[in-house]
């Protein structure tokens, strides 16, 4: 299998609640689909050493309405 994009050396936090780890994302078709030490080769590759890769959604809004002030 062919990757569409791996992001390689990055800092994992899965929002799992375990502490941050080392590791490639792979992404095939728009979905995530590997997460580890990955080899295989990809069309496009990132490299995001020191940088936090989080998969999925964060949802950072609010209905505190103070911050608009």
């Amino acid at each position: 299998m062919s990757l569409d994009l791996v992001i390689r050396n990055a800092f994992v936090i899965d929002g799992s609640g375990t502490p941050r780890f080392g590791a490639d994302v792979g992404v095939s078709g728009g979905k995530i689909v590997a997460v580890g030490k990955i080899s295989e080769p990809a069309r496009e590759a990132i490299d995001a050493q020191g940088a936090v890769v989080s998969p999925g959604f964060i949802d950072g809004h609010t209905h505190m309405d103070a911050q608009v002030f």
